[in-house]
């Protein structure tokens, strides 16, 4: 190989990996989104099948941590006053 095609290829290949790093982000980006659009619409389906497999009545009664908590506060509040 002569000097000018050792300056070409070294030219060519500097060329190919500034197009390599100014694609690779978002390549990257599509790639994330694709994934993330997936576990949507899987997280999606299971939702819509366990929301047909639950009925009103399968729900629980028991208050919750907040709704007991203040109503502690309230009781005590009342006494102590």
């Amino acid at each position: 190989m002569t000097g000018n095609q050792i300056e070409g290829l070294v030219g060519m290949l500097a060329t190919f990996g500034l197009l390599v790093l100014m694609v690779l982000p978002s390549v990257i980006g599509i790639v994330r989104d694709r994934r993330i659009d997936r576990q949507l619409r899987e997280a999606e389906t299971g939702h819509r099948a366990e929301k047909r497999a639950q009925k009103s009545s399968d729900r629980s009664t028991v208050p919750s941590t907040a709704t007991w908590y203040a109503e502690g506060r309230r009781s005590k509040k009342l006494v102590s006053s």
